[in-house]
């Protein structure tokens, strides 16, 4: 999930990597990482 200062709308840069809100006010992004396993699964990034 993205959260954002301004517009939720984004463009992303020729690198095809950066990712910019369209109105330039600050954002953040956050996910986490996640194991698929036989069990449950697991959440990595978790403290």
């Amino acid at each position: 999930p993205m959260v954002n200062e301004g517009t939720y709308e984004v463009r992303v840069e020729e690198d095809g990597w950066t990712v910019r809100t369209v109105d330039g006010k600050l954002s953040a992004h956050f996910e986490h990482t996640v194991a698929v396993t036989d069990g449950e699964p697991m959440v990595l990034t978790l403290p």
